[in-house]
């Protein structure tokens, strides 16, 4: 099996008219953290949501090839089910839906056509999810993120993946609003999700999750494209200098 879980050639992406993404190029291999960085308005919210195939954000040239296939023309649950999975930065209500019913319906839909899904093996991977994340067992039965704070919200799309256990992890800004100890506890159910299968996309603007969560590989990305890559000590050094110097020299190339 291909180390390439997810390969973008000269990706370009539009929204309503304005490209965002000018030529981006990208590869995520089987069993890595990429933690991908950058300022403000790079274009790192875009290319998640591109990635899904959200329909506001037009590829307008290159290809996204996820296990060796094209998905440019797949739907956002044709995506999911492949084994694709979306953490949002600014997780959506669903009031009148529980979250137990909410994560059973998704694992029933991305396990479709496989082996049943049995009460035992849910309650053992809800179980599993809540543990890690030190989650009180009642959000089960609460509304999908209704009324939850910021820190709930994203324990509960960790725990989404948790139960899914998606081949390819997206995780846009799960670290934003969070207090110390919750950015701990998300960064531990981000790592006990490390295998040598699963791959995680980690988007942030800053240094401080990658002190508990280490990452192979940092990208860089700076006005729609990726402009230097390295190991955590690069994340060390834009945490240090910002991204102003690099900005500049790109500028001055």
């Amino acid at each position: 099996m291909a180390d390439h879980l997810l390969h973008i050639t000269d990706l370009h992406v539009s929204v309503a008219g304005n490209e965002i993404i000018r030529g981006l190029d990208l590869t995520v291999n089987r069993g890595s953290v990429h933690a991908l960085m950058g300022p403000n308005g790079s274009g790192k919210s875009t290319l998640s949501l591109a990635l899904m195939g959200h329909p506001k954000y037009t590829i307008t040239k290159g290809d996204i090839k996820f296990k060796g296939q094209s998905i440019v023309e797949l739907s956002p649950d044709e995506r999911a089910r492949l084994g694709m999975f979306l953490g949002f930065q600014y997780p959506s209500a669903v009031p009148g839906v529980s979250v137990a019913n909410f994560l059973r319906n998704a694992l029933m839909a991305h396990h479709k056509g496989s082996s049943p899904l049995t009460p035992a093996k849910f309650k053992q991977l809800l179980d599993n999810g809540i543990r890690k994340l030190k989650m009180d067992p009642a959000v089960l039965a609460r509304y999908v993120n209704d009324g939850f704070s910021g820190g709930e919200k994203k324990r509960l799309e960790i725990l989404q993946a948790l139960v899914l256990e998606p081949d390819l992890e997206i995780l846009d800004e799960t670290d934003s609003g969070l207090d110390i100890d919750a950015l701990r506890i998300i960064a531990e159910g981000i790592e006990a999700q490390r295998t040598g299968e699963r791959a995680i996309l980690l988007i942030t603007h800053y240094q401080r999750i990658l002190n508990y969560l280490k990452p192979d590989v940092v990208h860089v990305m700076v006005r729609g494209k990726i402009v230097r890559e390295g190991g955590p000590e690069l994340a060390a050094e834009l945490e240090a200098k910002g991204y102003d110097p690099l900005i500049k020299e790109l500028v001055e190339a």
